[in-house]
Order: C-alpha cells, then structure tokens, then sequence
C-alpha cells in the first residue's frame, strides 16, 4: 500500500510492471526545475489542535525523465534551510534555531534519488536519500504527473505533484515540550507535498 493509502490491486504485483503510456517516450530528457513556479511545502500539527503550514523559498534541483523506462528516472533537490517560511518571523528564527534545523552548521538539505518505478496510469514512487542535519535515511515519493506543455517562451515544461510523510526524530529534530492538557507542542510525523514545474534543458 503506498502512502497515499492506494489498495493493491489482484492483479498488481511487483514481479508484473505497470504499463507506460508511449507518448511518454517523447518527454525523455534533462530538466531543471522551475522554482518560480514549484512548491515545496509542509504541514505539521501544533499543539495537538491545528495544523501549521509552511515552504522552504530558495531550492533548486534537476530531473532525468526517461519516459520508455520509468525506472531509469532520476532526481536531485537542494534546499536553502534559511529560506524556511511559515508566515511567522518568530516561528522561523525559532526553527533555524539549534531546537531544530541548525542552518548555520547544516545550511542546505538535499534529496537523491535512487530508484524510480511506474505505479500505472499517471501515478509514480521515486524512493531515494534525504539528508537533514547531516543525517540521511531514505524517503519515498509517490507522484503524480500533471502534464506536458510547452509555454508561450518555448519551454517545454512537466509537472508534478507529490507527497511523503516523514518522522522528524528519525533525522535528529526531537525539540518539543509538553502541554498541560496531555500531548505535545509539535507533532513528530511531517507531512511532505511538491509541486514541481520543470524546464527541459536544451
């Protein structure tokens, strides 16, 4: 079951690929993501009560799209962690702070691939190494794609949208403190989502 919570189906197997679209094969190439026009967000529960929303600004990553063999894909992201925006100046110094992310000793993180597979219809997971704090444990992606187009400046352009969950204390973020009613301040599971635009190189 993928994290999405998709059902497998009696007929999808991982001994039976999922079959790819042949139109595919045209958008086989190198891209560089757009990051005017991408997202990279986050959610995370407070106070046990509400959910807080977030993005990280200044990022910048590449693709390789290999649309006759999905598995061939790869990806790479680098993210500025002082770009951190939630909406509250206090709330961020408070993350870049050494409670969370540290950024004066570990500035950027950063996503590697190292496995992609087609899930069937438009439906993706790209598994590879995220590194926080200078610690790397593998996070997985599902993804949908939204398309192809070229825009009116002659990029060629594809989209997509993706989602992960992740434990922070599995990358050494623990900072919390307890409420009085029970509970704690910052939930440890992490939601991830992407939108991602990105140009073909030429």
């Amino acid at each position: 079951m993928s994290i999405f919570g998709r059902k497998d189906t009696a007929d999808s197997t991982a001994a039976t690929p999922a079959a790819v679209n042949p139109d595919l094969a045209a958008l086989t190439g190198d891209y560089t993501i757009d990051p005017a026009h991408s997202t990279l967000g986050f959610v995370a529960r407070h106070a046990m009560v509400t959910n807080v929303k977030g993005k990280f600004l200044d990022f910048s990553g590449s693709l390789h799209l290999d649309g006759s063999d999905p598995s061939a894909s790869t990806a790479s992201l680098d993210v500025t962690m002082d770009s951190i925006d939630t909406g509250s100046p206090d709330r961020d110094g408070h993350l870049k702070s050494s409670d969370f992310f540290k950024t004066d000793e570990f500035p950027a993180m950063t996503f590697r691939s190292t496995s992609a597979e087609a899930l069937g219809g438009d439906d993706y997971r790209i598994t590879g190494d995220l590194e926080i704090l200078g610690v790397t444990r593998p996070l997985s992606i599902d993804l949908e794609f939204n398309g192809a187009a070229k825009d009116p400046f002659g990029n060629e352009r594809v989209g997509f949208e993706g989602k992960a969950e992740i434990l922070r204390s599995e990358w050494g973020l623990t900072w919390n403190a307890a409420l009085e009613t029970g509970g704690v301040l910052v939930s440890d599971k992490i939601k991830l989502n992407f939108d991602i635009s990105a140009i073909k190189n030429a």
